[in-house]
């Protein structure tokens, strides 16, 4: 007779009983933890550098007080990213918006709108549309330095590329010349 490498231990065989146990357990852990929580974390942003030569005087524009050429329908526009600075030379900081319409799905693409303020310190106004949502486009890095608005967009190659996943990556900068933006690919696209 052969006596079996492993013994029969018959306290190992699960049993309904058991499942009960750890189920029971798993859910007095998994409650407990939902009680303790760690306190909650907080970060500071730094504030977006000035531009240009010489230090921006005046309040930048809020994009809050701005009515964006946005069609979102039932829906409202969201400033999703904002960066500050005097990007045209004229002494005055300009601020320029990131915004998308709130859609409760999906990934709706992004707008890139300069807002500016009169010399008299006036309403704040859009000026000019740097990336129009009908290109489909979205932002990631975003920023204002050195008298230039930086971004990366995300896009598609054709029409038949789904939205959930664009495939061409841009590095673009838009500098003010002679009276517009003009915009500036220092990297050619890519694909993702």
């Amino acid at each position: 007779m052969q006596h079996p490498a492993v013994p029969d231990l018959s306290h190992t065989h699960a049993r309904p009983i058991h499942w009960v146990a750890t189920a029971t357990a798993l859910a007095g852990v998994v409650a407990l933890s939902s009680v303790l929580q760690p306190d909650a974390a907080t970060a500071a942003q730094t504030a977006a550098p000035q531009t240009k030569n010489a230090p921006a005087h005046g309040t930048p524009p809020d994009p809050a007080a701005v009515g964006f050429p946005l069609e979102c329908g039932p829906v409202k526009a969201v400033v999703q990213k904002k960066a500050s600075g005097d990007i045209d030379g004229d002494g005055r900081p300009e601020t320029v918006a990131v915004v998308h319409c709130d859609a409760p799905m999906g990934t709706p693409p992004d707008g890139v709108y300069v807002i500016t303020r009169d010399a008299d310190g006036g309403r704040p106004r859009v000026v000019a549309t740097l990336v129009n949502p009908r290109d489909r486009r979205t932002v990631t890095d975003f920023a204002v330095r050195d008298g230039a608005v930086h971004a990366t967009l995300l896009g598609y190659s054709t029409a038949d590329v789904p939205s959930c996943c664009p495939d061409v990556t841009e590095d673009v900068k838009w500098q003010w010349e002679n009276g517009a933006f003009v915009r500036d690919t220092p990297s050619q696209s890519r694909a993702v």
